[in-house]
């Protein structure tokens, strides 16, 4: 799914390391990593975050939907669960990191619908 949403984005499709053994770069961090599935069982959509060191704060992750689903509410309902689960443990503040504002657009499009703004460049923070 997410060489699927990288390659329609006219990207080079390549998997994030992490995303190889989410085990071990979420879960046994005491993090997160959520998946949304269709009606088959099919992952159409996924996020994560990883807490930063000494802080409230938490970078989110791999905010991806298949790309023949976009539109429909997917990724706002995983940013939602994300959102809500952070806020019930106390964290504070979101950021995430989107990259260039040409290769990213969709990003950079998505999350300040959601709340977040911009405060360094290719960064975006919302506080909850």
């Amino acid at each position: 799914m997410v060489l699927e949403a990288k390659n329609a984005l006219g990207r080079i499709p390549g998997l994030n390391e992490d995303l190889l053994d989410i085990e071990q770069n979420y879960f046994a961090k005491g993090d997160m990593f959520w998946i949304a599935v269709d009606e088959n069982d099919r992952v159409i959509g996924s996020v994560g975050y990883n807490s930063s060191d000494n802080s409230d704060d938490v970078v989110l992750h791999r905010l991806f939907v298949k790309f023949n689903l976009k539109n429909r509410g997917v990724g706002t309902e995983l940013l939602k669960t994300a959102e809500n689960y952070l806020k019930a443990i106390g964290k504070k503040k979101i950021v995430v990191h989107l990259g260039d504002k040409e290769s990213f657009f969709e990003s950079w499009n998505f999350y300040p619908k959601h709340g977040y703004k911009e405060f360094e460049p290719s960064y975006m923070v919302k506080e909850l």
